[in-house]
């Protein structure tokens, strides 16, 4: 099965290449382009089935790619966001994952970090590399999941604070099943309890509750 991504970005050339290198991999298969924000969203309105993949700048004309990141999160939590963006400041990377993103990418990042990116945030649901993970761990700035109030100890069992803390590492299902020597389906029956208690859409949302109300200790990317 392939990986189904679209496509946003008002520059047309910078679009082209991307497809251009991304359609190379044969896990992956483009499906539309966008030239702004609304155009995303009504081609995802319209949709028999959603991409599991959304790669969008965030500059763009019209509705931007922060705007259209919120919206797309609200309405479609299952669809990985992945914020391709000249910016590389900590403002721009908290706010893109405070409104949803799944990952955060520079535009001139190697062709090969990008599919590797992509193909992360399908299997496991997020990718943060180090520099953003740093962002992450960070306090300053504030974050949408840092008001929560401080958690007792029963607030997760033994259990799902071990297969929290490896999520947040970004190890795989079966890789978080051999560890604990437990089954891929009971992984993901703690993964779905897990999300239900942070009361959140998806695995990078988790990541960012676990990390801001310290339920892990700070994730060290090598």
């Amino acid at each position: 099965m392939k990986i189904n991504v679209v496509i946003a970005d008002d520059e047309e050339l910078f679009r082209v290449g991307m497809v251009h290198i991304l359609s190379r991999d044969s896990a992956i298969e483009i499906t539309y382009q966008a030239s702004d924000g609304n155009e995303l969203l009504e081609h995802l309105a319209g949709c028999e089935q959603l991409p599991d993949i959304v790669v969008t700048d965030i500059k763009m004309p019209g509705l931007n790619g922060v705007e259209a990141t919120k919206a797309i999160h609200q309405a479609y939590g299952e669809i990985g966001i992945i914020a391709l963006t000249t910016y590389n400041t900590k403002p721009f990377i908290r706010n893109m994952i405070d409104v949803g993103a799944s990952a955060y990418l520079v535009k001139n990042s190697p062709p090969e970090k990008v599919l590797h990116t992509i193909k992360q945030v399908y299997y496991n649901g997020f990718y943060y590399d180090k520099h953003v993970m740093e962002v992450v761990n960070s306090k300053k700035g504030g974050s949408k999941y840092s008001d929560k109030t401080v958690f007792d100890d029963e607030f997760l069992t033994e259990r799902e604070a071990e297969v929290l803390e490896l999520i947040c590492k970004q190890h795989k299902t079966a890789e978080i099943a051999e560890k604990l020597f437990i089954s891929p389906r009971t992984v993901e029956v703690h993964r779905k309890n897990l999300l239900d208690k942070a009361d959140v859409k998806n695995v990078a949302g988790l990541v960012i509750f676990a990390i801001k109300n310290e339920l892990v200790p700070p994730i060290i990317i090598e």
